[in-house]
């Protein structure tokens, strides 16, 4: 099996994934890091331009000899490629598992919502630096791409009878009213959320709450939401993220069925959309 690894959005430093190709082998992975990876130019700590890193995201979605693409890592950027992509997807992006988080929402929501290829929420190779859990954040999408191992899933989503996905809030709310979020009918939603003030938090899910497009989800469920160093602004708003997240389930009347196990941490799982899952 070949695993392409590339930036949509932000770089790594060039030696940040060393560590993965050797892990990936044990799965019996070759991991081709493309150079784009660690490219500069484009602004705000991009991974190159913008065609740069649509035309490298191409070369590796429509080439049959590659079985996946594992995004390096998150920041910002990757929605500014989408109009620059999707058009261009040939039918082996359609064969292909797509695994990230964070900004990667972008890339994972807009081709759900076009049905192209396997998508998955999970850890990506700039994981690998976590302390304390970083080799297994990596581990958990390596199971999940190479073998279809549910070891690495996020339990709640396994023997439910429905479909899931997952998303970073920001990303989500960024998402709506655009053609790339996907349709969530039944599906298990599942978000997480990081460095944002709660009263930033409580907005966005009021937007998610009041659009219409994803007016017909099954459930919802809050994974971890990791508040800014810097506390200012917190401790007056009086509402935890679980009492957030449950008032606004309540306006969306659909049930809140509490935590999940995903988020910018060393406990994130993958979470594949649209897959019911048994458990084994």
């Amino acid at each position: 099996m070949r695993i392409a690894v590339m930036a949509p959005a932000n770089r790594v430093d060039e030696h940040a994934l060393d560590a993965v190709p050797a892990i990936a082998a044990g799965y019996g992975v070759e991991l081709v890091v493309d150079p784009q990876s660690w490219a500069e130019g484009g602004g705000h700590n991009w991974a190159g331009p913008d065609q740069l890193r649509a035309d490298t995201f191409l070369k590796y979605a429509n080439d049959p000899s590659y079985d996946a693409i594992w995004f390096a890592r998150g920041g910002y950027g990757s929605n500014r490629i989408l109009p620059l992509v999707m058009p261009h997807l040939e039918e082996p992006a359609r064969q292909k598992t797509y695994c990230g988080y964070s900004d990667m929402g972008f890339m994972l929501g807009a081709l759900y919502a076009a049905r192209i290829g396997h998508v998955a929420h999970g850890p990506m190779p700039v994981d690998i630096n976590r302390r304390n859990g970083g080799e297994a954040c990596v581990r958990r999408s390596l199971g999940w791409i190479a073998k279809r191992d549910l070891a690495g899933v996020e339990p709640g989503v396994i023997g439910t009878g429905r479909p899931a996905a997952a998303f970073n809030l920001s990303i989500l709310d960024a998402l709506i009213g655009t053609p790339w979020l996907p349709d969530l009918t039944d599906h298990d939603l599942l978000i997480e959320e990081v460095d944002e003030l709660l009263y930033r938090v409580d907005r966005m899910m009021f937007h998610v709450a009041a659009a219409t497009q994803l007016g017909h989800v099954a459930c919802f469920r809050l994974g971890n939401v990791a508040l800014p160093a810097n506390p200012a602004g917190q401790a007056d708003f009086g509402l935890t993220p679980d009492q957030i997240a449950l008032h606004w389930s309540r306006e969306m009347k659909v049930r809140f069925l509490g935590r999940a196990r995903i988020g910018h941490d060393v406990d994130n799982h993958v979470v594949p959309f649209g897959v019911i899952l048994s458990r084994q």
